[in-house]
């Protein structure tokens, strides 16, 4: 949970700190973040595909085939994230003119020269982002917490300095992101090396492609990946509906995107600890001591999201006024928060965090239809006949997410209590 704070807080730190340079830079940030994330998917899908089938390993006591597990899912995420670089560089521009159509020039321009940097920093954020799986894998969190706090600290250091002293402005934003990732990536790789560990991945110059492990990890990690790819590519269409009402709308939506994340960590974080917990109980062949801990983890979640959405609802109001947003956006961000935290308490973590126990199981097809359907039928249907037709703005696309967020809760609470995911395995 510690852990999935300081990943909020390193885009916090970003979005805050640009602030003071225009409502255009946050909007750019925004916008570029809005893109990568869709890139970063797809390595997250690949982490949590080895985290897994390691985790299944290891529950069955076979540490050299989590190994070797571990080694395939560094040498895919590596290869991806590599060609993802290359292909995207030259074409940053037209990306974001593509996805989000007419903007303002100066939005466009920032969001270019931010782009370019976070593009550069991908290789070693796929790098981490596997290890700190693996980590988890073998119920270690603590390593990949206390490797994110030095990436924070150097990435708000960096800031500080890029931004008011250099007055770089994104770049300055954009290079203390990059420097960060490249040195999180070099600590938490050597600490993998570690013969101790009980998976360790040694001799990194030697890695090579093995087919049927590597088939193993996207069983679970290309209908994770395109779940989580579709779902950010409806995330930008809603996000570009918010950019015709104005660059007021979209800073407010930004920050209060970047605000309602800090709700949403306990049942992140809860998530990920699922895949440990209920992976290693389906590789010991224990499916009841699954659905015990995956019921504990559930109402963690619950009453840890509802006790956050209760004092940020109180506090909306002094939260969005350390942005320095203009009068407009201020007033729509509070109203958005307010909404925002009474849906997330309630419906997040079934929607959210839930799947995650299907798919430490196997269970990645039907999450992956039904986050599908639920995320172009409610929220990109709903976002454009609220926001659009009936003329609400920027709370008309969050309406349509809350829509799509019920639909999700009511689809994997039926198919949990049903049972039939206990008897989907991996390995």
């Amino acid at each position: 949970m510690i852990e999935q704070l300081l990943a909020v807080t390193i885009g916090m730190a970003d979005t805050i700190m640009v602030a003071s340079v225009g409502e255009e830079a946050v909007s750019a940030i925004s916008l570029v973040d809005s893109i990568t994330i869709l890139i970063v998917t797809l390595f997250a899908a690949f982490a949590t595909g080895g985290a897994v089938v390691s985790s299944q390993y290891l529950g069955n006591k076979d540490y050299a085939l989590a190994n070797s597990a571990a080694k395939q899912l560094l040498t895919l995420s590596l290869g991806v994230s590599t060609l993802m670089l290359v292909a995207c560089v030259p074409f940053r521009s037209s990306i974001i003119r593509f996805i989000f159509g007419s903007i303002e020039v100066s939005v466009l321009e920032n969001g270019s020269v931010y782009f370019l940097y976070i593009l550069l920093s991908l290789p070693f954020l796929a790098a981490y982002n596997a290890c700190a799986a693996l980590f988890r894998s073998m119920g270690n969190s603590k390593i990949s917490l206390w490797v994110s706090v030095v990436m924070n600290l150097i990435n708000i250091i960096g800031n500080a300095y890029f931004i008011f002293i250099l007055k770089l402005g994104v770049v300055g934003a954009g290079l203390a992101t990059l420097l960060s990732r490249i040195i999180g990536a070099i600590i938490i790789m050597i600490l993998l090396a570690n013969p101790l560990n009980q998976i360790s991945v040694r001799n990194y110059h030697h890695l090579q492609w093995r087919w049927e492990m590597i088939r193993r990890i996207l069983r679970i990690g290309i209908p994770n990946g395109i779940e989580g790819s579709v779902f950010q590519i409806g995330k930008l269409l809603v996000q570009g509906f918010i950019s015709v009402f104005g660059t007021a709308s979209l800073a407010a939506s930004a920050i209060a995107t970047s605000v309602t994340g800090f709700v949403n960590i306990p049942g992140g974080a809860i998530g990920l600890a699922s895949i440990t917990v209920v992976g290693q109980a389906m590789g010991a062949k224990k499916p009841e001591q699954a659905v015990f801990y995956a019921k504990k983890l559930l109402m963690a979640a619950y009453l840890a999201m509802a006790c956050i959405a209760i004092l940020i609802y109180l506090f909306s109001s002094q939260i969005i006024a350390i942005f320095n947003l203009s009068a407009e956006a201020t007033s729509i961000a509070v109203l958005l928060l307010h909404t925002a935290m009474i849906f997330s308490a309630i419906f997040w973590p079934t929607a959210f965090a839930l799947p995650n126990f299907l798919r430490a199981a196997g269970d990645v097809k039907y999450v992956m239809l039904v986050s599908m359907f639920s995320m172009w039928t409610f929220r990109v249907g709903f976002s454009y006949i609220l926001a659009v037709n009936m003329g609400l703005g920027a709370i008309g696309v969050w309406y349509g997410m809350y829509i799509d967020w019920v639909c999700r809760s009511i689809c994997f609470l039926w198919r949990f209590s049903r049972g039939k995911w206990k008897h989907k395995r991996v390995i």
